[in-house]
């Protein structure tokens, strides 16, 4: 699994050489004319693929292109997350991969993980955000996106701050993240979880792993 991290990481950053804009909200129609996205993990041939998708759907190219590139970036920097999780002993993975809202167990605890850039709101105050965790998890649980993946049960958040504010290039420094996860991990309380009631009838568990470069 090592290896197969080690080619995510080289293939995302590849990426940081465009400007990180989407140019439109993400929507249902233009995921499904990029969700090529899911079986391609090499940057020059998604480049081909976009080119020729942007044709066929007679869509504005530059748009399209930061579109998918981007989808493309997140999605993979996230399956070398998953990756991460799953190679660590204390970790239980999900047989089933179509769950939506479980990737693994911790101690016996069911986790989705969503990895996050920092927050712009925040204006780059990571003290403070650290400082009110709990504050901060529940603005990502209201503000999370609507997109397939959105509910409400346990999740660790993987943020990741770059202290020059381009925090989105640090989703391709996968050992660096694999560092904090695994030192996360391997430290984990369940006294350390925010606990939250979104409804009556859901209890829900969560917490931040920080990534600061």
């Amino acid at each position: 699994m090592k290896m197969v991290n080690d080619k995510i990481e080289t293939e995302l950053k590849k990426r940081l050489h465009y400007p990180y804009k989407w140019c439109r909200k993400q929507n249902d129609t233009w995921d499904a004319k990029s969700n090529f996205i899911y079986n391609i993990d090499r940057w020059e041939h998604l480049i081909s693929m976009i080119e020729i998708k942007a044709r066929e759907h007679q869509l504005n190219k530059t748009d399209f292109f930061n579109y998918a590139i981007n989808r493309w970036y997140n999605f993979w920097s996230a399956m070398a997350i998953e990756n991460i999780f799953s190679n660590c002993n204390e970790i239980i993975s999900n047989p089933n991969i179509n769950n939506r809202t479980v990737d693994f167990t911790l101690q016996k605890i069911a986790f989705d993980h969503k990895s996050s850039v920092f927050p712009k709101h925040l204006n780059n105050k990571l003290t403070f955000a650290q400082s009110n965790k709990r504050e901060l998890i529940g603005w990502l649980y209201k503000n999370q996106s609507s997109q397939k993946r959105h509910h409400i049960k346990n999740k660790l958040f993987v943020i990741v701050f770059d202290k020059n504010g381009e925090h989105w290039k640090l989703k391709a420094e996968i050992k660096l993240i694999e560092k904090e996860i695994k030192n996360y991990v391997s430290n984990f309380k369940q006294s350390q979880l925010q606990k939250f009631i979104f409804t009556p009838q859901t209890v829900t568990y969560s917490d931040i792993i920080w990534v600061i470069r």
